[in-house]
């Protein structure tokens, strides 16, 4: 993804690569992903979406472009992110390439993770390739609407794979193939847990929030397809 926005912005005649707000795994999606970029040709920043997206390809788009506060930096400025994971409970080719095809109760799943909202060492849930170091789940809710059921999962920042590894841990649990006593011991006490990550296909970057002072699109409302991925309905 990065290669293709990248391409599509010399194309469109920019000169400077984006910062984005964080990576997203290979295969998921993403809703709101922001990027950050000097802009140094002479265009107006609400002008960059269009330009984008006139030469980027189908299935990629930038919702909107505005000009940022001062400093502000789309990572280290973000206060948390949301993310949605989709479980599919029965076949629906429509839904297929952006959900997990899994015999579940969603509202046994919910449950298990509801266990990890805090301030916790979440080392067993993530990528060894990301620091050891406290991050904090605020909340956890699902939804449902037909064969869909989505996972909502707001963090002040996540690690490599977290959300991925935290949703199959506890479909694995829901389903009774995981011990809930190991669960429970890895979250509280980051021990080891033999547990899943779960398929890339359900996952989705759906917000990075900011406070109000730094929100380049505060009071902004983008635009998004209909459908899959961005809708349940």
């Amino acid at each position: 993804m990065q290669d293709t926005l990248i391409t599509a912005l010399r194309a469109a005649g920019f000169s400077r690569n984006p910062v984005p707000s964080g990576r997203t795994d290979l295969g998921g999606h993403a809703r709101m992903q922001v990027l950050g970029m000097r802009l140094v040709e002479k265009v107006a920043p609400f002008e960059v979406a269009a330009r984008l997206n006139a030469v980027l390809p189908p299935g990629v788009g930038i919702a909107l472009s505005r000009e940022a506060p001062r400093k502000f930096h789309p990572q280290w400025k973000a206060k948390a992110k949301e993310y949605r994971y989709r479980l599919l409970l029965a076949d629906e080719p429509r839904w297929a390439p952006f959900a997990w095809r899994v015999d579940v109760d969603p509202e046994k799943v919910a449950a298990v993770l509801e266990e990890a909202v805090g301030t916790r060492d979440f080392f067993a849930f993530h990528d060894k390739s990301s620091s050891q170091l406290p991050r904090t789940v605020r909340e956890v809710t699902w939804a449902g609407s037909g064969a869909v059921a989505e996972l909502r999962i707001v963090g002040d920042g996540f690690a490599r794979y977290m959300v991925r590894y935290l949703v199959g841990g506890a479909v694995g649990v829901a389903r009774g193939e995981l011990s809930h006593l190991d669960w429970r011991a890895a979250i509280t006490a980051a021990t080891p847990f033999a547990g899943l990550k779960a398929p890339a296909q359900g996952l989705i970057l759906w917000e990075v929030r900011y406070a109000p002072a730094d929100d380049p699109f505060a009071g902004q409302t983008a635009t998004l397809p209909g459908g899959p991925p961005f809708e349940l309905g």
